[in-house]
């Protein structure tokens, strides 16, 4: 049987497993990160830290297991970048590269999905055991640093890329109509397409599944600057199409990525929804 944590596990399971616990307060004595009590009360709106979620795993048809990561900030205004590299790493060190490095802050409402899902997964052999782990560390601010550890278990095992429980399947999403395609948090790879510094981009999605309008998410995932989007959250159209225009301030290579799922409310329930990367080189 498999089994699905429930966000409230998901989220706690990695706070407990990356701030080590709670610890008593002294007086006159500031605590650390790791030392702080762990409550809703810690979302501010700028200069907090930012949370790497294990959000499970899956069992791919060729024997390997994929492990799947997000994160949730703590902050309801700011977002921010932190570099690939001593203060945004995975070990083992194999697996690091695929990480973000630009954090969105807590979604506003109507799209109020709390957080981001398996924003980036990481694909292990099929020798990998339940004593291996895979670690996403994070560190912002004063050096305090935030660590989540990615390992097999019958509790996070994810229903991929379908959901007999919840009779529901991740949609095929190409960049192109007749491109290539993907399904599933697996997520694929297009581009790389070009840019110019201060000319919008236009970006278009299609989208297969049986639901008549699905949700579609756009984020910057890797890059030197910001990126600004007309649209960041959209709906698909009658031809289950979605676009946005992206405007890039500054030359560099860019991973963008995209999210699709039939309901955003299905997020929570870990099923399903598909993940898709688009390279840009701007110049």
């Amino acid at each position: 049987m498999r089994h699905t944590p429930s966000p409230r596990c998901a989220v706690a399971g990695a706070v407990l497993l990356g701030l080590t616990g709670f610890a008593h307060q002294l007086p006159a004595q500031e605590l650390t990160l790791h030392e702080r009590p762990w409550t809703g009360s810690v979302i501010r709106p700028s200069g907090g830290p930012v949370i790497p979620i294990y959000d499970g795993w899956y069992e791919n048809e060729d024997g390997t297991r994929t492990l799947c990561f997000g994160y949730y900030s703590v902050n309801s205004e700011e977002d921010f970048t932190i570099p690939l590299g001593p203060d945004n790493y995975i070990e083992p060190r194999e697996y690091d590269g695929l990480q973000p490095d630009y954090f969105e802050r807590i979604p506003e409402r109507p799209f109020a999905y709390r957080r981001r899902y398996c924003a980036f997964s990481v694909n292990v052999p099929a020798t990998f055991s339940g004593d291996d782990e895979v670690v996403w560390t994070l560190r912002r601010g004063r050096g305090e640093e935030l660590s989540v550890p990615g390992r097999l278990g019958d509790w996070y095992i994810l229903d991929e890329p379908t959901s007999p429980g919840m009779r529901n399947e991740a949609p095929i999403l190409r960049f192109e109509p007749d491109g290539p395609e993907g399904q599933g948090r697996n997520g694929f790879f297009a581009g790389p397409v070009r840019a110019q510094v201060g000319v919008p981009l236009q970006l278009a999605v299609s989208v297969d599944h049986p639901a008549d309008e699905l949700w579609v998410g756009w984020a910057k995932h890797q890059g030197p600057a910001d990126v600004t989007f007309s649209e960041q959250n959209t709906m698909t159209d009658a031809a289950k199409r979605a676009s946005t225009a992206a405007t890039f301030s500054v030359p560099g290579e860019y991973l963008i990525r995209v999210q699709t799922i039939d309901s955003i409310a299905d997020l929570e329930f870990f099923c399903c929804w598909t993940n898709g990367y688009l390279r840009v080189v701007v110049e």
